[in-house]
């Protein structure tokens, strides 16, 4: 026989309270607590304040029948037969009770009801008085019939005497003052968790307003496309002057961080995606190139071994399409290495630090410039003292030389171009100026971008890879400067700056 085991059931856990939850309950809880406190410290001493206002009321009503009693006794207590009934027919203290026990007769007691009439003990409450008395002073009893006492005892000429009011005033003055405080408490209690919940539901407004923020930003696709985050805090839930507010605020930053973030990330995506698209066209142009003209040179091989041609013609088309096949190989080269070189730079490579003199090396570019381009004039324009920079020359060097190319290509002949070299602060400034036409504010924002031109056509006529000017601003941010260029027709400077050496080392 097989006994399964029992299967064991999942244990629910317990839903966790909220903060607004756990907020109300605790500061309702502390603040009753605290009523409830008072509420007994208060009964309890005015509890004792009307015990001593019955304890010297007491007092005063067993000097009263004392006196009574022995005035009604006489001199030496001719009276013995006086009793207790007698007395206090004669006191008429409301309440009052009175028990007499003469050292030579049978002890009597009587009690004066609230209407004022006087009843006589029996002699079985008698008993229990004269039982339950523990000690001689003030002291409290519990009367069969009668209720609980507060009682005094003593001795007179000839006699024990004992003397009591009754605690039920007290008692009922207490209870209904309990349950009054509990009444106003118990509405007290109402009133402050109501006011609790209102500011704390108003106090935690935002901080909702935060959390379903953020939910509805969760809830966003953002993994791919074009994504914008629309969704923020209300200004009057986000105020920097609250702890809560501070936390919306900080969410609306977060978010428009998150949103920039995004938007370059799509900008990133597609100019990747143009990077490849224009990479792929400028491989493929000399790829197909050097295939056409493989082809070529190896048709006109088989047509010489089929028909017999002329082995001289052979050659000549074969050395042409060699020809333009190593052309095309050295174009697809250049635009490799260009892309090798962004590649580095973005990675922190290829520089090689040593002392420039910027001044020096914008001669030898302008020299360069001119056989160059001979239809354009040619203007340098630097300082007696050297500017001396910390850099790589090869690099810095190319910068110069594609800022020139650039001018000398995008300008028409007999534009000037003028370059300038010198110390301004802590840096050192290459501009390159020309009063050409300028630059198409269409492409001005993404000059420095990879493979941007000016001239966009595929069949276009000036201009090389686009890469010149991304190799430029990453040797010049490699190297800790900035390149930036202000353009207009007939004034367009592109300016380099790039950290200084100090004029004089020894007083720097």
């Amino acid at each position: 026989m097989t006994v399964s085991a029992p299967i064991a059931r999942p244990t629910r856990r317990r839903r966790p309270w909220s903060l607004q939850t756990r907020l109300m309950v605790t500061i309702t809880g502390i603040v009753a607590l605290i009523l409830v406190g008072i509420a007994v410290a208060i009964s309890a001493a005015l509890g004792q304040i009307l015990q001593e206002n019955l304890d010297a009321k007491l007092q005063q009503t067993a000097n009263l029948t004392v006196q009574t009693y022995q005035r009604m006794q006489g001199p030496l207590g001719s009276g013995a037969d006086v009793t207790a009934a007698d007395t206090l027919s004669q006191v008429r203290q409301q309440g009052a009770l009175f028990i007499v026990r003469p050292f030579n007769g049978a002890a009597s007691g009587a009690v004066v009801e609230s209407d004022g009439t006087v009843t006589e003990l029996t002699d079985d409450q008698i008993g229990d008085v004269l039982n339950d008395l523990t000690r001689t002073g003030v002291d409290s009893i519990d009367i069969h019939g009668l209720g609980e006492y507060r009682v005094v005892a003593g001795q007179v000429q000839g006699a024990g005497v004992l003397i009591g009011l009754p605690l039920s005033e007290v008692r009922n003055t207490v209870t209904q003052i309990i349950t009054a405080v509990l009444i106003v408490t118990a509405a007290g209690l109402l009133l402050i968790a109501l006011a609790i919940i209102l500011i704390v539901r108003r106090g935690l407004r935002p901080l909702r307003a935060v959390a379903d923020t953020a939910t509805r930003v969760a809830a966003l696709p953002m993994s791919e496309g074009a994504v914008s985050i629309n969704e923020r805090v209300a200004a009057d839930e986000a105020d920097e002057r609250t702890e809560i507010g501070r936390v919306g605020h900080a969410l609306n930053t977060l978010l428009d961080h998150i949103d920039s973030s995004l938007d370059a990330r799509q900008r990133n995506e597609e100019r990747m995606r143009r990077f490849v698209a224009d990479a792929s066209h400028e491989l493929r142009t000399p790829l197909a190139s050097i295939r056409g003209y493989s082809e070529l040179s190896l048709r006109a091989i088989r047509q010489a071994e089929t028909n017999g041609g002329s082995a001289r013609m052979t050659v000549e088309t074969t050395g042409q399409s060699l020809e333009r096949i190593q052309a095309q190989s050295l174009r697809m080269t250049t635009l490799v290495e260009d892309l090798l070189l962004l590649a580095r730079l973005d990675e922190g490579q290829e520089l090689v630090y040593g002392s420039v003199d910027l001044t020096r090396l914008a001669i030898e570019s302008v020299a360069d410039a001119r056989p160059a381009g001979p239809e354009h004039d040619w203007v340098l324009e630097v300082g007696e003292e050297p500017v001396v920079i910390a850099g790589d020359s090869g690099r810095l060097h190319q910068v110069a030389a594609n800022l020139l190319a650039n001018a000398r290509t995008h300008t028409p002949e007999g534009t000037t171009v003028t370059v300038t070299v010198s110390r301004e602060g802590h840096d050192a400034v290459l501009r390159v100026h020309d009063d050409g036409p300028g630059v198409d504010p269409a492409v001005k924002d993404e000059l420095f971008e990879r493979f941007s031109r000016a001239d966009r056509s595929r069949a276009r006529k000036t201009g090389g890879t686009g890469l010149g000017l991304s190799i430029a601003k990453a040797i010049v941010d490699a190297h800790g400067g900035t390149i930036s260029v202000a353009s207009e027709p007939g004034d367009t400077t592109f300016e380099v700056r790039l950290p200084a050496r100090p004029a004089d080392p020894t007083a720097s």
